[in-house]
C-alpha cells in the first residue's frame, strides 16, 4: 500500500523526467536556465524581506528602549512613562545611552576698552550720625559754592562782567562731582610708549600735559589792543626762567597760563598735530579740554600762552606785520632775506624771511584758512554766513592789491620767524572750491612737509598724533570720526602734489 502511493507521488516526476530525457539539447538547457532564474528570484526576495524584517525589529526595540530609559540631565525617570505589565527595569549598557548636551550660560560681551578705569571705592566705617551731620554740611557748602560759581560764570554773561574768579572753592565741586575722576595722576594726554612721537619736542609734550591736566587757579577775561578779548586760565606752575621777563613785562600771567577758545574752533587742536607732523613748527601748543563754568562743560580749544607775542605789553597787541597783498607779492618776487641778504631800502620787504611764506602758503592750503592771506574771500565762493560776507570785505576784491593781509604775528625777539595763531580751518570745503589765492606767487615748498604728503603715511602720523589727546579725539567722535578729517586733508593734499608739478614749483630743504 505503502509502495504504491509512493509510486503514485513520484509518477509525474518520473514522467517529466523521462519526457525531459526525450527533449532536445537545446530545449532542455532552456528549460535548466529558466528554472536557475525563477530559483534566484525568490532567494533575493526572500533574503530582502528578512533584512527589511529584522530592521524593523530593531526599530521597535530601540523605541521601546528609549520609552523606558529616556532620562532626563538628573538622571531620574520622566512621570510620563509607563512600565508595562512584568517589565524589569534594566541599566542600558553603552549603545543605549542617550547623550544629552545643555545649552551653554549666555555671557555679557567683555568690555575691552583700555581707556576706561573703574572708579576705586574704599569702604570706610563711620558713625551713622556723625556722617549724616557731615554729609548735610557738605552739601549745603557745595550748594553755596556752586550757586555763587553760576553767579558769576552763568552762560548768558560775557567775560567782561566776571573779570577774576577764583577756582579753590570750585576745585571742591570737580572732586566731588560723579563724572570727574578721582585719581588725579591719569592724564588725558595718552602717551602709552617710552616717549612721545618723534615730531613732538619735549617742550611740546610739556605744554600738553600742563594745558590737560594743570589745576586751574582763576579764569579771567584779558583785552588786548582793538583786538577781541582773550579767556585766559592760570595754572598752578612755578615761572619759567626763559618767560619771567616777558610775565612780569605783559602782567597778565603769573606763571603758566592758557587760552580758552570756542568749542566751535576746534581746528586750532588739528592744526597743531599737523604742523608738528610735517615739520614746520610755527603753530603755539593746543589741546582739547573741559571746563564746567565755561562754555556749558563742552570740550574747548585750548592754547599755550605766549608772552613773546606781546612784546609792549598788551595795550599794543601782537607783533603784528602791516603788509598788503601788492606788498606781499612783492616780497615774494625779491625773495627777501634770502640767504641773508639784507634788503635794499625802499625795496617793501618785511621783517619775514622769503622761505616762512612758502610754509604759511602750503599749510593753510591744507586746512583752507583764509584769514591771513585772503582775508576778503577772494579765491573761492564763500557762503553767505562767512565772516567776509557778514562784513562786507568781500567786496573789496575789485582792487586787489591793497587788501590789507591780516594775523601776520611773529615773536618780539623773533622777527623772521612767523608764528601761525587763530588757526580756523574748514573741512568742508570741496575740491571744487579750494582758495587756490593762498598758492599765488609761491614758487617753493618746503621740502620736508611735501616728502610727508607724498610718502602716503600721512594718514599713519596724525592718527598717532592726534591719539595723544583723548578729549579732542573723543570729541570727534573717536576713530570714524578722526577718520573723516583725515580724509579732508589727504584729498587736499593730492591736489596740491598735482598743482606742485603742473606749476613747476621747487621742493627745496629749508632750515631757517
Amino acid at each position: 500500500m505503502g509502495k504504491s502511493r509512493l509510486h503514485w507521488l513520484c509518477f509525474p516526476f518520473l514522467r517529466l523526467s523521462s519526457s525531459f530525457r526525450r527533449c532536445p539539447l537545446s530545449k532542455r538547457s532552456l528549460i535548466i536556465a529558466t528554472v536557475c532564474v525563477v530559483y534566484l528570484v525568490f532567494v533575493v526576495s526572500q533574503v530582502g524581506y528578512s533584512q527589511q524584517h529584522r530592521r524593523d525589529r530593531r526599530t521597535d526595540k530601540d523605541r521601546h528602549t528609549r520609552g523606558l530609559y529616556n532620562l532626563e540631565t538628573n538622571g531620574a525617570l520622566q512621570d510620563s512613562v509607563d512600565l508595562p505589565t512584568g517589565a524589569s527595569f534594566v541599566v542600558p549598557t553603552r549603545s543605549n545611552v542617550v547623550y544629552i548636551t545643555l545649552r551653554s550660560k549666555r555671557l555679557k560681551p567683555a568690555n575691552i576698552r583700555g581707556t576706561i578705569r573703574p572708579k576705586l571705592r574704599k569702604k570706610v566705617k563711620r558713625n551713622k550720625t556723625a556722617s549724616s551731620a557731615f554729609t548735610q554740611n557738605k552739601l549745603g557748602t557745595l550748594d553755596r559754592d556752586e550757586g555763587q560759581i553760576k553767579r558769576n560764570f552763568a552762560p548768558k554773561t560775557s567775560w567782561r562782567e566776571s573779570r577774576d574768579v577764583d577756582y579753590k572753592s570750585l576745585d571742591i565741586i570737580q572732586k566731588s562731582h560723579k563724572d570727574v575722576v578721582a585719581d588725579s595722576n591719569i592724564s588725558s594726554i595718552r602717551i602709552y610708549s617710552q616717549r612721545a612721537p618723534p615730531w613732538f619736542s619735549p617742550q611740546d609734550v610739556k605744554a600738553m600735559r600742563f594745558l590737560a591736566d594743570a589745576k586751574v587757579l582763576r579764569i579771567r577775561e584779558v583785552s588786548h589792543g582793538d583786538s577781541s578779548s582773550l579767556l585766559i586760565f592760570d595754572g598752578e606752575t612755578k615761572v619759567s626762567p626763559t618767560n619771567k621777563n616777558h610775565t612780569k613785562r605783559s602782567n597778565v600771567c603769573a606763571g603758566q597760563c592758557g587760552v580758552i577758545s570756542s568749542p566751535v574752533d576746534t581746528t586750532e587742536v588739528f592744526a597743531f598735530h599737523l604742523d608738528r607732523v610735517l615739520g614746520l613748527n610755527r603753530t603755539l601748543p593746543a589741546v582739547s579740554r573741559k571746563f564746567r563754568v565755561v562754555h556749558d562743560g563742552q570740550p574747548c580749544p585750548v592754547v599755550s600762552w605766549d608772552a613773546s607775542l606781546y612784546p609792549d605789553g598788551l595795550a599794543a597787541g601782537q607783533a603784528t606785520v602791516r603788509l598788503t597783498w601788492g606788498d606781499y607779492q612783492s616780497s615774494l618776487k625779491q625773495r627777501c632775506w634770502h640767504k641773508n641778504i639784507i634788503p635794499k631800502p625802499g625795496s617793501g620787504c618785511s621783517t619775514i624771511h622769503h622761505y616762512e611764506w612758502s610754509k604759511l602758503a602750503l599749510f593753510d592750503f591744507l586746512l583752507q584758512i583764509h584769514n591771513r592771506l585772503d582775508k576778503s574771500c577772494c579765491g573761492f565762493r564763500p557762503r553767505q554766513e562767512d565772516v567776509c560776507v557778514e562784513l562786507g570785505h568781500h567786496t573789496e576784491c575789485g582792487d586787489q592789491d591793497h587788501i590789507q593781509l591780516a594775523n601776520i604775528i611773529h615773536r618780539g625777539h623773533d622777527p623772521r620767524h612767523l608764528v601761525f595763531t587763530n588757526n580756523k580751518g574748514f573741512f568742508d570745503r570741496n575740491e571744487d572750491n579750494l582758495d587756490f589765492r593762498l598758492l599765488a606767487g609761491i614758487k617753493e615748498l618746503p621740502e620736508q612737509a611735501v616728502s610727508v604728503l607724498r610718502s602716503r603715511r600721512l594718514r599713519e602720523k596724525l592718527l598717532q598724533s592726534l591719539f595723544l589727546d583723548q578729549t579732542y579725539w573723543e570729541s570727534q567722535g573717536g576713530r570714524q570720526g578722526i577718520d573723516k578729517l583725515i580724509d579732508v586733508i589727504e584729498r587736499r593734499a593730492k591736489v596740491l602734489l598735482t598743482y606742485i608739478n603742473a606749476h613747476g614749483i621747487k621742493v627745496i630743504t629749508m632750515n631757517v
